[in-house]
């Protein structure tokens, strides 16, 4: 498959060095010019423990790349899905479409742009990171499952998924993917809450005090993307039902503990909104990702003041005004 990759960082470059390496036409569309040229010039180089090589494939920044593609996977923040599609729409062909491989429901803002038929979705739940100019590091395997915006099981979708399948075996495809969407926002609510803090992933949710708070970040997630018609769909030891209303706190605390193991294999320590606040000093996706929950659940008179609470304060470590701190969870969870 020819496949033009938007956005060359932890996901769409993990990606496009597996699909590559397997045969597939790859070319890498990034704004950061130091690594589009460490690319070109020594190949972009893949670190970690599930896997180690380097594969040579064209890249551009966007002002420089040329041609029509059939197939445009965006791999770009959540907050620049809106600029990173109008400047990719000159490049995709009128019947070809673009895979939002992004963390939240950026879907709406592609299909917006590029129209609902050129639209198709995917929910990624691997470990990887931009480690510099030319390298990244897949830390471990996780949830890789692709969909179409309508729920149709279509012909396109599974010559995607042997494609995808060249990336990560275990692939799957589904009728449903906004359930597995609704299902990682309520877990990326967790993960921007870790990056509070110090700990990592597992460390973090493992701490028996903040159980309680893991339970409201999951609920008010849960109960929103339930009052959107979404069947919430579990993975990696995220269970939906856990965390929705009624749930015992013995369902939440299996499903953490389950989260913990799966997030103590990996080398990826911490979640990528702690390494933009922490290393990278840089805005975050909360506006993209976490914000919206609380928006949505406005339109149905349903309150996520723990989720609100959550975008305030990473909007405080944003702008400098509030440290890191493994205290702030708790402040969180008070």
């Amino acid at each position: 498959m020819k496949i033009l990759i938007w956005g060359a960082g932890a996901i769409g470059g993990a990606v496009g060095a597996f699909l590559a390496r397997a045969g597939h036409d790859i070319t890498f569309v990034d704004i950061a010019a130091d690594h589009v040229a460490a690319i070109n010039a020594t190949g972009l180089q893949i670190t970690g423990p599930v896997d180690q090589f380097t594969i040579h494939v064209p890249s551009f920044t966007p002002a420089q790349v040329g041609g029509v593609w059939q197939h445009v996977f965006l791999c770009v923040k959540a907050h620049h899905t809106v600029d990173a599609c109008q400047a990719l729409l000159p490049h995709l062909a009128p019947d070809g479409y673009v895979l939002s491989l992004q963390n939240g429901l950026n879907e709406v803002e592609i299909e917006a742009i590029a129209g609902r038929t050129r639209t198709m979705g995917a929910f990624v739940n691997f470990g990887a990171d931009w480690m510099g100019p030319g390298e990244i590091m897949l830390g471990n395997r996780g949830a890789v499952v692709l969909g179409e915006v309508d729920g149709q099981m279509t012909e396109r979708l599974a010559e995607l998924l042997k494609v995808m399948q060249d990336f990560d075996p275990a692939a799957i495809s589904t009728p449903e993917i906004w359930g597995y969407l609704w299902g990682k926002l309520g877990y990326g609510a967790m993960l921007f809450a870790q990056a509070l803090g110090d700990m990592g992933i597992a460390d973090c949710l493992a701490r028996p005090e903040l159980l309680g708070l893991w339970r409201e970040l999951g609920r008010e997630a849960v109960t929103v993307g339930l009052a959107e018609g979404a069947n919430l769909r579990g993975f990696n030891g995220f269970d939906p039902k856990a965390f929705a209303p009624g749930a015992s706190e013995q369902a939440a605390r299996d499903s953490v503990a389950e989260m913990v193991a799966f997030n103590q294999g990996s080398a990826k320590t911490h979640s990528g909104v702690w390494r933009d606040l922490a290393i990278r000093k840089r805005r975050t996706e909360v506006d993209s990702q976490i914000a919206p929950i609380a928006a949505i659940g406005r339109r149905h008179d349903i309150a996520c003041p723990r989720i609100e609470k959550l975008v305030a304060m990473i909007h405080e470590v944003e702008a400098g005004s509030r440290p890191l701190s493994d205290d702030n969870l708790l402040e969180l969870a008070a």
